[in-house]
């Protein structure tokens, strides 16, 4: 039987600019209680656009926690929510600062949590059509090369184990699933 959590007490540990932690006290089973770890964030969005030529927008970046295995990661372009931004809005904003493309189509396949064990981060996942390009906006702290790939390039990345981004993994997965 599944047990309910209740919160008795909430303590803020770090409150930093894209995420806070806080420990909550609560209860488990049979009456007594534990402590979880949660990291807020507002969560984020992650867009895989074809191009009419059938090619997919990826980027590549430096992403610092991921170091001890190069550091630079292949990724869709994806990017955070500002508290209570329409997650519509963020993809359009964000594929238009990382990649350069407006979208005339947008579809919200799904939304998911990445790491539910102590994370409140929810991310959604759009695909994007009728691309157009345009000129990419960075964020003045971003350096990004926008690589255009053919779904079947992706596919045998995945296959050989040489893509480790796990919203990425997930969009091209669903992707390849309606192909």
């Amino acid at each position: 039987m599944i047990v309910e959590e209740r919160t008795l007490s909430s303590e803020m540990i770090y409150k930093g600019a894209i995420l806070n932690l806080r420990r909550d006290k609560v209860t488990v089973k049979e009456g007594r209680t534990s402590y979880r770890e949660i990291v807020e964030h507002d969560g984020g969005v992650v867009m895989l656009g074809v191009t009419e030529d059938g090619r997919i927008p990826m980027v590549r970046q430096y992403r610092k926690p991921t170091e001890a295995t190069g550091g630079v990661c292949f990724e869709l372009p994806a990017g955070k929510l500002e508290k209570g931004e329409d997650p519509l809005e963020a993809a359009k904003r964000e594929m238009k600062e990382e990649t350069g493309y407006t979208a005339d189509r947008w579809e919200h396949v799904c939304s998911f949590y990445p790491t539910v064990g102590y994370s409140e981060e929810l991310l959604h996942i759009y695909f994007a059509s009728g691309l157009t390009a345009g000129e990419t906006d960075f964020d003045e702290n971003e350096s990004i090369d926008l690589v255009l790939s053919t779904p079947q390039e992706l596919y045998g990345m995945i296959d050989r184990k040489e893509m480790s981004d796990g919203k990425t993994l997930i969009a091209l997965l669903l992707y390849r699933l309606r192909a």
